[in-house]
């Protein structure tokens, strides 16, 4: 799922929604920092209001992708994305298209919720911007370590993960905003281009703007039951 899908149904609470976007932030920060779901599971007994919320949206993440990416018209809508875009870049054998396929559902099923509700996105950067970015990410930093051992000696066996910057990047991504783009097909490329960057892989050619469109139409369809653990 992307930000908004692990986010939405949580916009009361706030450090919620900033839990659920967590891992997905340490990703963008560092890939080797990890707010795992079984560091953040023993946070949700903590006294203080706002670790317990924080807590509770890291392990929802967790949860949501884990049935998620095991759902069978999750798998069956990536595979059907990969394919047709290997149709559409002839030659392209490679890991782009299975990537790409893979973030395209998502994407687009955030696309499809903003599309229903205008102020949806609204409420959500909002609910961003309410949190403390510099509280979760001495939270954060917590929670990442809480799962290292201690010697007999009393020092740890594995060394400290730092989530410092974490703030910044919270910041950054509630002044970009980008969400809102997803509703553009021209502005979806761009950010897609932006993802094949960072990850070092090829951009997509303009040429695939009718295949996005026709994508976007295949999410809206199927959104709903996308949403829906299997049985």
């Amino acid at each position: 799922m992307n930000f908004l899908a692990h986010g939405f149904r949580f916009l009361d609470f706030p450090y919620v929604v900033a839990g659920t976007a967590v891992p997905d932030w340490l990703s963008v920060l560092d890939r080797r920092t990890r707010a795992r779901s079984k560091n953040a599971i023993p946070f949700l007994d903590s006294s203080d209001e706002e670790v317990r919320q924080l807590a509770t949206g890291i392990v929802q993440h967790h949860r949501d992708d884990l049935w998620f990416h095991s759902s069978r018209l999750f798998n069956e809508t990536m595979l059907r994305f990969a394919v047709e875009l290997r149709d559409q870049l002839p030659g392209d054998e490679g890991f782009r298209p299975s990537f790409v396929g893979h973030i395209l559902v998502e994407i687009l099923i955030d696309a499809t919720l903003i599309k229903r509700d205008e102020k949806l996105l609204e409420i959500y950067y909002e609910a961003i911007r309410t949190v403390s970015a510099e509280k979760v990410e001495g939270i954060v930093s917590r929670i990442s370590n809480s799962g290292l051992t201690t010697s007999h000696t009393g020092s740890s066996d594995l060394p400290k993960v730092h989530s410092k910057g974490l703030a910044d990047v919270m910041n950054r991504f509630a002044d970009a905003r980008f969400l809102y783009d997803y509703a553009n097909d021209n502005k979806l490329l761009f950010r897609l281009n932006q993802v094949m960057a960072r990850v070092g892989l090829p951009l997509l050619p303009a040429k695939l703007l009718p295949w996005l469109a026709d994508a976007r139409r295949v999410i809206d369809f199927r959104c709903d039951a996308l949403l829906t653990p299997d049985p």
